[in-house]
């Protein structure tokens, strides 16, 4: 009897294990469609296109953190760092961009590592052109020492290995690419990125998983509420978008900053809210997005809160981020290029 009892016992274990197991690796996999992301895009420019390398008339240092959903176990954790100069002698830039995204509590986290490079031109008396590549090397892992399997915890030793044995534990890495091309004037500006142009595969295990190619779409126009003289502060209102589409998911940003120096006050959307989810017939609402920064000469300090306006809403804790930007080594006046009119560049012209 217990013998019997044993036997079925190790093997209810075994059979929660595998369930576990593919519960897991649908997780994982799923996690493709949960790009990383920051809701101060603009203030993570080199993560939104490589054009934004060497925006700036010297050199300039970015650092971002998010911190999504922190009432929920295994949060989403994201930090950037990048470095960036612009060579007046070649009109280019060129910079190095360090990115790591973590979430769950056995730590699935990706880190890139990557340099990017723009060319700058005038394409006529209003316009400008930057394009822009981005070469990255990736590694995708997982501490498997923080999951516990069933049969891990089975009374009936029979010999048999541990199904944490059968995964592997090594990780993946690979090689990506992204291009971008920006344009602007000296109140409009549009572009568009390609991430993941190799479409590397991530998966941990035996099945294929590609990351699908991500297409982002981005804009704005600022309108000044008054004219750069000598003594009165610049003030303007700029309107901003994303738009960003990855196999079958796609989602919008849509904001508007009021920029006075030295401060900046913006508040943005998230979501596609004329199409319906066709699985669950909700609304594709995601978030509303409260940001304030303070610049000075040659630092912004920006911070964001996001309010979770999906199905997940009092769930979640919102979001937060912070991004700072240093810029030194400036060029001089007589050599300074045209500058990007979004709302993270300075204010005057």
């Amino acid at each position: 009897m217990f013998s019997f009892f044993s036997k079925y016992y190790s093997s209810l274990l075994r059979s929660i294990s595998l369930i576990v197991i593919m519960l897991f690796l649908c997780f994982a996999n799923a996690l493709k469609a949960q790009a990383p992301q920051f809701s101060q895009f603009y203030a993570a420019p080199l993560y939104l296109a490589p054009s934004f390398t060497g925006a700036t008339d010297g050199s300039r240092i970015s650092l971002n953190w998010r911190n999504q959903w922190p009432q929920l176990s295994g949060t989403f954790v994201t930090y950037a760092f990048a470095f960036d100069h612009y060579f007046h002698n070649y009109n280019s830039g060129v910079g190095l961009l360090f990115f790591r995204d973590q979430a769950g509590s056995a730590n699935l986290a990706t880190t890139n590592v990557g340099i990017l490079y723009s060319y700058n031109f005038k394409v006529n008396q209003n316009w400008t052109m930057r394009p822009g590549l981005h070469f990255l090397y990736s590694q995708r892992t997982i501490d498997y020492n923080k999951l516990v399997f069933g049969d891990q915890l089975s009374l009936d030793d029979d010999g048999l290995p541990s199904s944490q044995t059968t995964l592997d534990t090594e990780g993946v890495r690979y090689f990506d690419a992204s291009t971008s091309l920006l344009a602007y004037t000296r109140n409009v500006w549009l572009g568009f990125t390609f991430d993941h142009l190799m479409t590397p595969d991530q998966s941990m295990t035996s099945q294929e998983s590609n990351i699908p190619l991500k297409i982002s779409l981005y804009g704005g126009y600022r309108f000044k509420l008054n004219k750069p003289l000598t003594g009165v502060t610049e003030e303007s209102i700029s309107l901003t978008f994303l738009y960003k589409n990855q196999g079958p998911f796609n989602q919008f940003d849509i904001g508007t900053y009021w920029s006075k120096e030295p401060i900046s006050i913006g508040l943005q959307y998230r979501g596609i809210p004329i199409f319906n989810n066709p699985i669950h017939g909700t609304f594709n609402n995601d978030a509303v997005v409260l940001m304030v920064a303070l610049r000075t000469k040659s630092i912004r300090v920006g911070y964001s809160y996001d309010f979770t306006i999906s199905n997940l809403l009092g769930s979640t804790g919102g979001s937060h981020e912070i991004s700072i930007i240093y810029e030194f080594n400036q060029g001089k006046p007589g050599k300074k290029h045209d500058a990007i009119p979004c709302p993270t560049s300075p204010y005057t012209r």
